[in-house]
């Protein structure tokens, strides 16, 4: 078992009645134990997920009429895609999603759900239906999450109106503050499930918006928000502000630790300074950032400002930590053509990149244990992740290895058990309703796509 002070074998986890854990030791404790085989790892925060996305994964790869496809042409047929969407659809891809992620390591979610309006752009009956579907789908599956309803208001900076693909998205401030409280109050009191406010980026709303929403939210609230994802964002906001997105989001608002800025690819090195030092969170989320073509995220100046960091599958081309965390540093070896670019005197690239991941996720979505602390360790929920020791990729490995073997080499499967807030939701690489919600996602899919 990897705890915060290192690797314990055999690891003994005391949890209390609420899921949170109450002490780890070398040594059982005066009391009836369960006893489970594996290698126990903390569990990771998947903090950067728009739902619906998984179900077009895979459609979008191939060329279309334009003289080089990029983020925006990619952004049309997702947009294509979107407004097909119905409650039910959106319940059923998202609990087929978390059923994924929690078998392939995740024990908790960041749901940046801009989805808010019916089909024709009208208002459902409640504001925050679409939002509550995904609510639904975690408690159908298990996993912990932190619900970010998106405000969306324009096509581009200044305010610029929206396009008519973009009309199931909008919403004025109050309508907005509407969908929050009412998701807010259904989470209100739950100990895995938290709710923040993710303003879509500068480009889809304004300063004197996002003061409105931070004013009237919980004081501590996640706020996540896109930055910089791509070089054409970052020429826009210049042409229109003079200055570009990271240094205008710094000028305008009290931006600090509540605050996870999704992406963030394209910073300067004072940029990357300024947004370290505030405590605010970058979510990296390499597979759908080299999916989309948005470029490198520099992380030897991000982790030499003593930044944090966590990441997300975004649009769920891939859904697994292991991918996420091998491209966060591949990407970077490909780019300085160096080896072990993460990695730091004494601790080894992958295992480093996974405390930073597990740190990171934590703080940026509320899950962090009283006085910051994530992992395992006492005071923090018991989200745990426990590995097939048998697996071929960590034979004759010593415990130092057993992270870098599982990021670097491990494509088969290897997740075994995963317990949310103490409660195991996956059993021997098997989640309980995983047969009905696969059906159930088939025969949505069948109907999106007209198979």
């Amino acid at each position: 078992m990897r705890g915060v002070d290192g690797w314990v074998s055999p690891g003994f986890i005391s949890v209390d009645a609420d899921g949170a854990i109450t002490g780890i030791s070398a040594t059982a404790p005066d009391r009836t134990v369960e006893s489970i085989s594996g290698i126990a790892v903390p569990g990771l925060a998947n903090l950067h997920s728009h739902a619906f996305q998984r179900a077009m994964a895979g459609l979008s790869e191939f060329r279309t009429d334009t003289a080089q496809d990029s983020f925006w042409t990619w952004r049309d047929l997702m947009y294509r895609f979107v407004g097909k969407l119905t409650p039910d659809d959106l319940e059923a891809i998202a609990a087929q999603l978390y059923v994924e992620m929690l078998k392939s390591g995740y024990t908790a979610v960041g749901e940046f759900q801009y989805l808010h309006h019916d089909r024709d752009g009208s208002a459902f009956g409640n504001p925050a239906e679409m939002t509550l579907r995904t609510l639904a789908a975690t408690r159908e599956t298990g996993i912990g999450a932190t619900f970010l309803p998106v405000l969306y208001q324009s096509s581009g900076f200044g305010g610029q109106p929206p396009g008519d693909a973009q009309r199931r998205f909008i919403n004025d401030t109050d309508g907005f503050l509407n969908i929050y409280e009412t998701v807010a109050a259904e989470t209100a009191g739950l100990l895995d499930l938290h709710t923040g406010v993710a303003p879509h980026s500068l480009r889809a709303t304004g300063e004197e918006s996002i003061r409105s929403v931070i004013d009237a939210i919980h004081p501590a609230a996640p706020i996540h928000i896109h930055i910089a994802e791509q070089e054409k964002e970052v020429a826009d906001c210049q042409a229109w502000s003079g200055m570009r997105p990271v240094e205008l989001l710094f000028d305008h608002l009290p931006v600090n630790g509540r605050w996870c800025l999704i992406h963030a690819t394209h910073m300067t090195e004072s940029e990357s300074r300024n947004a370290a030092t505030s405590g605010a969170i970058v979510g990296l989320c390499p597979t759908t950032e080299a999916n989309l073509g948005d470029g490198l995220f520099d992380l030897p100046m991000w982790l030499a400002a003593g930044g944090g960091l966590g990441i997300g599958s975004d649009s769920h081309i891939s859904v697994s930590p292991v991918e996420e965390l091998r491209w966060l540093e591949y990407g970077q070896r490909l780019r300085d053509r160096g080896r072990n670019i993460a990695g730091d005197a004494g601790v080894p690239t992958g295992s480093r990149l996974f405390d930073l991941a597990v740190s990171g996720g934590a703080r940026a979505l509320g899950r962090a244990g009283p006085a910051g602390e994530s992992g395992l360790s006492a005071g923090v929920r018991a989200d745990i992740v426990v590995l097939d020791a048998d697996a071929a990729i960590f034979a004759g490995q010593s415990n130092e290895t057993l992270l870098e073997s599982w990021i670097f080499s491990g494509n088969v499967p290897v997740v075994k058990d995963v317990f949310v807030g103490g409660k195991r939701v996956v059993a021997d690489g098997h989640h309980p309703a995983e047969e009905e919600i696969a059906a159930r996602y088939r025969k949505v899919l069948s109907v999106l796509l007209g198979t």
